[in-house]
């Protein structure tokens, strides 16, 4: 099992990580933005995670950290 941390400062929302993640857990939280105004990307399901890394390796803003427990 991992886990996704979104450094919510650093994300500008590109969707990158959306793309790339194979079990389509990572979205976009159109509801609330950072301080830049981006919407930013969460995951929607910790529990489906695979600890791919391919969400963190697709972020241009190194963003996002997956920790597997």
């Amino acid at each position: 099992m991992a886990k996704i941390t979104v450094d919510k400062e650093r994300c500008k929302g590109c969707g990158l990580c959306v793309s790339a993640c194979p079990k389509k857990i990572v979205a976009l939280d159109t509801k609330s933005r950072n301080k830049k105004g981006y919407f930013t990307s969460y995951c929607t399901d910790d529990s489906a995670c695979i600890g791919c890394t391919m969400c963190a390796m697709m972020c241009p803003d190194c963003a996002i950290k997956v920790e597997k427990e």
